[in-house]
C-alpha cells in the first residue's frame, strides 16, 4: 500500500496532545501522512503558540471539531468537559472520518487515538479501518484500569469507583503502593468529573479489545511489573522532541525564550526550576507561601506561572517580593520544558509529577520535589519517591498548606543528598538506551512503523 493516512484523536488537554503530536511527528520521517484532530478551542489555543505551522511543517494538518461548549465559562465549570468527551466529540469524530473518507479520493487507513477516548477506536472498527490505542500516561495507570471489575469484586471500590473505605492498594509487589483515596478517578474535587471519569475508564476497557495496538509513552525499565502484568502494552517513549532532534510542539501558551539566556548566565546545578503544568490551581494564600519558600531557599530559581495559576489575580504575590529577588529569580509565563530540563544550570524540579514532566525530568537526570495536583500525579509521585527513589515528597501542614520551611528544608535535603542525584543520572542513562537503535521503545516504534506500512 501506498503511505498511510493516520487520523490522530486525543484526549483533550495538553498533557495528553504532546506526547501525541511527538509521536505523530515521528511517524512523518517515515513518510506518513497526519491529520491531528482537536477540539476547537484546543486547536485555536495551540495555533497561538510559537510559530506552529513552522514546527510541525506540511504532513501534519491540523483540524479541529466543535466539543459543545460554547464560552469559557462552560469550559470551566466541572465536569464540562468529561460529558463532551462522552457526549459530544464521538459524533463529530465521526462526522470527520466520514467527510475525509469522501473527498479526493482521501482515506484515512488507521486510527491512532489516545486511549482515554476509547470510542475513537470503537467508530474505527465500525468502520473497518486499523485502529491502534495510545497512552500518554503511565502504563500502571492503564494496569490500574484494567484492575477495575476486580477492585469492585474485592470490595475495594463499588460499581462507581467509591472506595469502601481509605486503604493501601498494592497491583504488585514491585509497583508503586496506591491508596484508595487517591485513585485516579478520586482525584477530582468534583463528583460530575469522577462519575464521568470513571465511566470512560470503564467503557476504555471494553474498547481497548478492539485495539490492535496498546502503545505507551514510558519504557521497560521504568515500569517492569506493570509490563509484565500487561504485556500487551508497548512502551515507545519517553517521546521526547531530543530523541529526534526536533522542537516540541503543542503548548497552549506562547513559550519565554529568553529565559534559556538567563540560564545560560547562571552556574551548574544551581538553579531551582518550579512548573506545575497546564491545570494546577493555586489558593492565593498558598501561592505566596511558595513564593516566600523560593526567597528562603537563597538560590537562583526559574518559576513557571500560568496566567490562570493562580485563584483571583491581585495583589498575588507577597509584598515586594519580586524586588526583592530580582537579582536571582526569574518568573515566566510559559517556558520551553524540555529545553530547560536539559539545561546544565539546573539543579532540581519542583513539579506537580504530570507524567510528561516526569519524563522529562527523569530522562535528563534531573531529581525532584513532588506536589502532586490531581488524577494520576499522586501515582507518578510514588514511581519518583519509593521506586525510582530520584526524589523528595512535599508535606502539608496541619492546615493542608505546604508551607515556606518545608520548601526550604526540602530543598536543601534534595540538593545535598548525592546518593540521590546519582540515582537520578544512572536512571538518565538507563532511560536514553530504550530509545536509542537495539532499545526496547526504539524496537516496539519500528515494529508499529512496518505494520502501519504493511
Amino acid at each position: 500500500m501506498g503511505n498511510p493516512h493516520v487520523l490522530v484523536m486525543p484526549y483533550p488537554a495538553q498533557g495528553h496532545i504532546i506526547p501525541l503530536l511527538e509521536l505523530s511527528q515521528c511517524l512523518v520521517q517515515h513518510g506518513f501522512k497526519i491529520t491531528f484532530v482537536n477540539t476547537e478551542y484546543n486547536h485555536n489555543q495551540i495555533m497561538n503558540g510559537n510559530a506552529m505551522k513552522d514546527k510541525i511543517g506540511n504532513q501534519i494538518h491540523l483540524v479541529s471539531i466543535p466539543d459543545g461548549l460554547e464560552t469559557l465559562e462552560d469550559r470551566k465549570k466541572p465536569g464540562n468537559l468529561s460529558e463532551a468527551v462522552l457526549k459530544v466529540l464521538p459524533g463529530k469524530l465521526e462526522e470527520l472520518i466520514e467527510q475525509i473518507n469522501g473527498s479526493n479520493g482521501e482515506e484515512i487507513t488507521c486510527i491512532l487515538a489516545d486511549q482515554s477516548v476509547g470510542w475513537a477506536l470503537e467508530i474505527a472498527q465500525k468502520k473497518g479501518i486499523r485502529r491502534a490505542a495510545f497512552c500518554p500516561a503511565a502504563a500502571a495507570l492503564l494496569v490500574l484500569g484494567f484492575s477495575i471489575p476486580k477492585l469492585i469484586e474485592d470490595g475495594i471500590i463499588t460499581d462507581d469507583g467509591t472506595p469502601m473505605k481509605k486503604q493501601i492498594i498494592h497491583l504488585s509487589p514491585a509497583m508503586p503502593v496506591m491508596s484508595t483515596e487517591n485513585l485516579v478517578w478520586n482525584c477530582f474535587g468534583n463528583s460530575a468529573m469522577k462519575k464521568n471519569i470513571f465511566e470512560l475508564l470503564v467503557r476504555n476497557n471494553k474498547s481497548v479489545k478492539a485495539t490492535e495496538w496498546l502503545l505507551c509513552n514510558s519504557t521497560y525499565a521504568l515500569e517492569p511489573a506493570a509490563f509484565t502484568l500487561a504485556p500487551n502494552i508497548l512502551p515507545i517513549g519517553p517521546l521526547l522532541a531530543s530523541n529526534r532532534l526536533g522542537e516540541s510542539v503543542g503548548n497552549f501558551w506562547p513559550e519565554d525564550s529568553t529565559c534559556l539566556k538567563w540560564l545560560d548566565q547562571q552556574p551548574p546545578s544551581s538553579v531551582i526550576y518550579v512548573a506545575f503544568g497546564s491545570f494546577t490551581i493555586f489558593a492565593p494564600a498558598q501561592f505566596q507561601e511558595l513564593a516566600l519558600g523560593l526567597e528562603l531557599c537563597d538560590r537562583p530559581f526559574l518559576w513557571v506561572v500560568r496566567p490562570d495559576i493562580r485563584d483571583g489575580t491581585s495583589n498575588a504575590y507577597p509584598k515586594e517580593f519580586q524586588d526583592r529577588v530580582a537579582a536571582r529569580g526569574r518568573v515566566v509565563g510559559w517556558a520551553a520544558q524540555q529545553k530547560i530540563l536539559s539545561h546544565p544550570s539546573v539543579a532540581c524540579f519542583i513539579s506537580h509529577c504530570g507524567w510528561n514532566s516526569a519524563m522529562e525530568g527523569v530522562s535528563n537526570g534531573i531529581p525532584f520535589l513532588c506536589w502532586p495536583y490531581f488524577a494520576d500525579q499522586f501515582l507518578n509521585q510514588s514511581y519518583i519517591c519509593d521506586v525510582w527513589k530520584v526524589g523528595l515528597r512535599l508535606e502539608r501542614d496541619e492546615s493542608g498548606i505546604i508551607s515556606r520551611g518545608e520548601i526550604e528544608s526540602k530543598v536543601e535535603q534534595l540538593l545535598g543528598n548525592e546518593m540521590l542525584k546519582a540515582r537520578a543520572l544512572d536512571l538518565k542513562n538507563i532511560v536514553k538506551t530504550s530509545v536509542k537503535e537495539g532499545g526496547g521503545s526504539n524496537n516496539n516504534l519500528k515494529n508499529f512503523v512496518e505494520w502501519m506500512k504493511a
